[in-house]
């Protein structure tokens, strides 16, 4: 549970500390993978949670996100059309519902300690 946490802290910082940065291009491709990234983050610690996590699921989940979201935004940006503003929309929901049942979750667990 607390080694995705600390990839994702160590990446932050990995990034702050360089002066690297994306071109113009490519930032609707790194939204995405961004989302995707924190989509399949946030479910599998809803999964964790809900004691139905496989490693096989969320692994399969986070490449086909991926893969899905970037040929969308590949064919739109082929097209003239912002297809990969469907791909933001559909992650932004999940990731908003899944924080909202890890929310409750976490909630109701820290209620039912604290009525002991």
């Amino acid at each position: 549970m607390w080694l995705p946490i600390v990839g994702l802290i160590i990446g932050v910082l990995l990034g702050l500390m360089t002066e690297f940065r994306v071109p113009a291009e490519y930032s609707s491709y790194l939204s995405i993978a961004l989302l995707a990234a924190l989509d399949t983050l946030f479910g599998g610690i809803r999964a964790f949670l809900q004691n139905t996590f496989d490693s096989n699921v969320f692994l399969s989940g986070f490449f086909f996100n991926i893969l899905l979201a970037a040929g969308l935004a590949f064919l739109g940006v082929h097209l003239g059309v912002d297809l990969y503003l469907a791909a933001i929309f559909a992650f932004g929901v999940r990731l908003f519902n899944n924080i909202a049942v890890i929310r409750r979750m976490l909630l109701s667990k820290w209620q039912a300690n604290h009525q002991k």
